[in-house]
């Protein structure tokens, strides 16, 4: 095993939102209308929680027309990750519908940027949707954010490469967002109009 296969956490850190704002600068400046809206996600957009010190960004597209994203986003120097888990999301336990509203794209971050992933999901998609609630509901809920960030550190303690933590942390964020949704519907919580 080499280091780089072993998930290390890192306490969350402030630089994080600069960073990710330099990055949503960028995407938007290269992507122009093909971006309808980009989002800082995952863990290190929510203050508090303990993540991998690598930023993910969401940028939201009409459709997948994968020849002219791929296209536009290489041209910025942005490299395409071709595994099979970035080409289609974690479909959530008991999800009823076509696995296709789970496709997405994923890049990987240019040079001169913090290391990071951007994915590129389609306007109302299930993904989408899923991605916004994870960020929202653990920045507004202390409780859940500390129970979820114990449990990331205890998983990246115990397992001994990415595939291994991930193949565990997809169906446990499955609970997490049950929770969420229930706080989601006790809020009115939405995803943010475009």
């Amino acid at each position: 095993m080499e280091l780089a296969d072993k998930v290390i956490l890192t306490e969350w850190r402030p630089d994080w939102v600069a960073d990710s704002a330099l990055l949503a600068d960028a995407l938007s400046a290269a992507l122009g209308p093909i971006a309808l809206r980009i989002d800082h996600i995952g863990s290190t957009s929510v203050p508090g929680l303990a993540a991998k010190d690598v930023i993910d960004m969401q940028v939201i597209v009409a459709n997948l027309d994968r020849d002219a994203i791929i296209e536009t986003f290489t041209s910025a120097k942005f490299v395409q990750k071709y595994e099979e888990w970035n080409l289609h999301d974690h479909i959530p336990a008991g999800w009823v519908g076509d696995v296709e509203q789970w496709a997405k794209l994923v890049f990987a971050t240019p040079p001169g940027f913090r290391l990071g992933n951007v994915h590129v999901r389609v306007s109302g998609s299930p993904n989408e949707r899923y991605a916004l609630l994870f960020r929202d509901f653990l920045t507004a809920d202390p409780g859940a954010r500390e129970a979820w960030g114990r449990f990331k550190r205890e998983l990246a303690a115990t397992t001994q490469t990415l595939a291994d933590y991930g193949s565990v942390k997809d169906p446990a964020t499955d609970v997490l967002m049950a929770l969420a949704e229930r706080w989601a519907a006790d809020t009115s919580w939405t995803v943010p109009k475009l």
